[in-house]
């Protein structure tokens, strides 16, 4: 079964800080649906908006671009 990903699976503090990357958030868009489902599950441990930021920030070290 193949899920799409919708807003209100994305944690706010995720979506805010993919809106303020935007290669971040072309990179998140070149996921698959299991790798970006990873992403958001790995993203609900994050209780601070730098730690956020700098997560969201490996997904255009990782060459994902």
């Amino acid at each position: 079964m193949n899920k799409n990903i919708t807003n209100s699976d994305i944690p706010l503090g995720l979506g805010m800080a993919l809106a303020q990357n935007t290669d971040a958030l072309k990179a998140f868009g070149k996921l698959t649906i299991p790798q970006q489902q990873d992403f958001i599950e790995n993203a609900h441990s994050i209780r601070s908006s730098s730690d956020m930021r700098a997560y969201v920030e490996t997904l255009t070290k990782n060459g994902v671009m």
